[in-house]
């Protein structure tokens, strides 16, 4: 006898009849495209073993079905975008969401690389420096006044240069004297640090921190011995070539301040009238 040759799920003969194989198993044509055939997304409708089957995403379309959403033209071998589950051609595509390029008002079409910045796109190739006319692609650039500039051509053309070391100055910076410098090179004459934020003095057109001016500079209490800075509103007494600080200036014998009174000197020594009257 014959060995029979059946569909494996409606077990109707298969001689001379056209069949498909699943997993090495035969199926008729109505099984297998009850069970197995795609529905197409277009039409609702399965797409049968005699129609190709396109799809994109998992989702599926008969040939004929696979069209723009919009103008309904053919999207079969040509590019086309999707838009919230919509296919659309790149012409509907590019003229409901594609950005305009910031130089030459054209469409950036779907697929091609652009530059963005603050909401505005451009052609990658559009994208240049606005004085060197070269791309700028992923460089660092630095806007102004609406334009773009390269690195080097923004220092070249805007950027002040430090007193000090004679490079630009591109972020931040010091003025002193109506003159920019970097904060790294803004130091103290004497101990190089740096003065930004910091209190500081001149002196001969050098800058100072306050403790090398006062060591270089400041003339020493005739009390204490320690710098009279005269900076910040300190006061101090002067007398004879020698100065005191306030809190300094007390009569040698009592200690009575003698800041606004009358004194008398013994030597090196300053003393309030009682102590002093029986020098």
């Amino acid at each position: 006898m014959t060995e029979r040759f059946d569909c494996h799920h409606c077990h109707e003969s298969l001689f001379g009849k056209k069949y498909i194989l699943r997993e090495e198993n035969p199926h008729c044509v109505a099984c297998f495209e009850a069970l197995y055939a795609n529905t197409c997304e277009e039409c609702g409708k399965p797409i049968g073993c005699d129609c190709k089957d396109l799809s994109y995403k998992d989702r599926h379309w008969h040939e004929a079905c696979f069209h723009c959403f919009q103008c309904k033209s053919s999207l079969v071998d040509k590019p086309f975008a999707a838009k919230e589950d919509q296919l659309l051609c790149t012409d509907c595509y590019s003229n409901e969401y594609s950005s305009k390029c910031q130089e030459c008002k054209k469409t950036i079409m779907p697929g091609t690389r652009k530059m963005e910045y603050k909401g505005s796109s451009w052609h990658e190739t559009c994208f240049i420096c606005h004085r060197c006319q070269q791309p700028i692609g992923t460089k660092s650039f630095i806007p102004k006044d609406n334009q773009n500039f390269c690195v080097p051509c923004y220092e070249k053309q805007y950027a002040l240069q430090c007193v000090q070391c004679k490079k630009p100055i591109t972020t931040g910076g010091v003025t002193y004297r109506d003159q920019p410098w970097h904060k790294e090179c803004f130091v103290c004459t004497a101990c190089k640090k740096q003065l930004s934020g910091q209190r500081f003095t001149a002196r001969d057109e050098f800058a100072y921190c306050l403790t090398c001016f006062c060591d270089l500079y400041a003339k020493k209490c005739a009390g204490c011995t320690n710098p009279i800075s005269g900076l910040g509103g300190t006061k101090y007494i002067s007398f004879e070539e020698r100065q005191w600080h306030n809190d300094c200036f007390n009569c040698k014998k009592c200690s009575l301040s003698l800041v606004g009174r009358g004194f008398l000197t013994e030597r090196d020594d300053i003393l309030c009238p009682d102590c002093g009257k029986d020098i």
